[in-house]
């Protein structure tokens, strides 16, 4: 049978060249039962002798000189696709709005964390210092606290405790 004769099969099989590539790359397990039809043995045939092929550079057909000259006159034949010019104009415009999605992008997180950084009265507040280390009334109240209350599951550390 000719390898270059082309057997019609039915459509809603799976196509055969699917089904003999998986086995040969080892992805789907060969049944020899689904070889019982011509087209599948073709299909069999024609991946062995493109192996043999592959394997064996004698067996490989050389192209003659004509068949190059072919190549090369059907490649100069082909339309030649040309590139749509430089958008240069577009460039500038488009330069133009991207830096001003930028500038807006800053001044709105400017406006919104404004407020974080200025005091709204206008007035600067000194912080307060509620105790210092000095103060013996905190201490003594901590110290009746701790008898009362009794041990805690969390330890606490005097600031003063290390120093003398």
């Amino acid at each position: 049978m000719p390898l270059n004769k082309h057997i019609e099969t039915d459509s809603s099989d799976d196509p055969w060249e699917a089904i003999v590539s998986a086995w040969a790359d080892g992805e789907e397990e060969f049944r020899p039962e689904d070889l019982d039809s011509p087209y599948g043995r073709q299909v069999w045939d024609t991946y062995h002798l493109i192996g043999d092929v592959l394997r064996t550079p004698e067996l490989a057909v050389k192209p003659s000189d004509l068949f190059y000259a072919r190549i090369s006159k059907a490649i100069d034949a082909e339309p030649t696709i040309i590139a749509p010019g430089n958008l240069r104009r577009r460039s500038g415009v488009r330069m133009g709005l991207s830096g001003l999605a930028v500038a807006a992008a800053v001044a709105s997180v400017v406006w919104v964390a404004m407020p974080y950084f200025v005091p709204m009265d206008g007035s600067v507040e000194t912080p307060r210092i509620l105790a210092t280390s000095e103060d013996s009334g905190l201490r003594d109240y901590l110290s009746a606290h701790q008898e009362i209350a009794g041990a805690s599951p969390v330890r606490q550390v005097s600031f003063g405790a290390g120093r003398q």
